[in-house]
Order: structure tokens, then C-alpha cells, then sequence
């Protein structure tokens, strides 16, 4: 059964939870192909439970201890922007949808969102944009995200403290 799995990490974003479990995200999201929806919802202002709409069964929750394995048996992740989410999710090789939590602070998650959608890594989108979104979105189209290379860091480092 294809999984998609939406996550806002520890923070409150009531108005991506609420677009992805509107009909509307829901009918893209079948048509797409998955039948389940799992969303942890952090502190938003949304119920945890279980039903099924649009042919989607939906399982929304607030926090587990990891979200590791829901983004490994996920098709497709729905996520806000945060820098440690977006990493983690294309790490896994996971298609990724980014939205950013546009009330936070300096609006970071959305430069980075869009930085990387432009390179080509995730698609950017916006709660209200969502169901077209998805309906358009296609993980063939994404770049594979470089593996990490701690030695970057090693050797920036290294030539701050003068041993380069």
C-alpha cells in the first residue's frame, strides 16, 4: 500500500496539516497513487486520529520518537522546510515536497526550499498550492541528492585554524 508521510518535526504548522488532510489533497494524493496518509502533526491545531476519505486512509498523530522508518516506507514525503527534516528525507533517497512554515522567523525555510528546489533536489509548494502540487509532482524529475562528505567540513576547519 503506498504511503505518503507528512511531518512538521516538533513545531506548529496548523496550515499544512490542515491542506494535506482537506479533500482536495487527498483526491491528488489517491490519484497519484497512495491509499495511506500518515501525518505526525507536532503541536498543531489538529486531532490526532484515524479515518479514511477520499479512498485515503488517514492516521494523524503527534510525535514518536524517530520519524526514521515512516520516511523509509514512505513513497512520498510531505514536510515542512526544516533544514534537519530536508536532510534527513534526501539522505534516504525519499521524494520530497517541501513546505515552508512561512511564520517563522526571517523566513529561512523558504530560501532554503526554494534553493534546493532550484538545484533540483525537492519541489517547493506552499499549503495553499498543495494539491496542485502534488498533482503535478513527479519524483522521476528529482535530482539524487550528493551523499555527505564530512571532509568538506574537516578541511574548511582545518584551513580556519591555520593547519592549511
Amino acid at each position: 500500500m503506498p504511503t505518503a508521510f507528512v511531518t512538521v518535526g516538533s513545531t506548529k504548522f496548523t496550515p499544512l496539516i490542515k491542506a494535506v488532510v482537506f479533500d482536495d489533497c487527498l483526491k491528488a494524493l489517491k490519484r497519484a497513487g497512495y491509499d495511506t496518509l500518515v501525518v505526525q502533526c507536532g503541536n498543531s491545531d489538529v486531532e490526532p486520529g484515524k479515518w479514511s476519505a477520499q479512498g485515503v486512509s488517514v492516521d494523524v498523530w503527534r510525535f514518536a520518537p524517530s520519524i526514521q522508518s515512516f520516511v523509509e516506507t514512505a513513497g512520498l514525503v510531505i514536510s515542512h522546510a526544516g533544514s534537519g527534516t530536508i536532510l534527513d528525507v534526501l539522505r534516504a533517497g525519499k521524494p520530497l515536497i517541501a513546505v515552508p512554515n512561512t511564520s517563522l522567523m526571517d523566513n529561512h525555510q523558504a530560501e532554503l526550499a526554494n534553493a534546493l528546489s532550484k538545484q533540483g533536489y525537492l519541489t517547493a509548494s506552499t499549503p495553499e498550492t498543495l494539491p496542485q502540487v502534488i498533482a503535478a509532482f513527479s519524483p522521476n524529475h528529482l535530482a539524487p541528492f550528493p551523499a555527505f562528505d564530512g571532509s568538506k567540513f574537516l578541511n574548511i576547519v582545518d584551513e580556519e585554524m591555520g593547519y592549511m
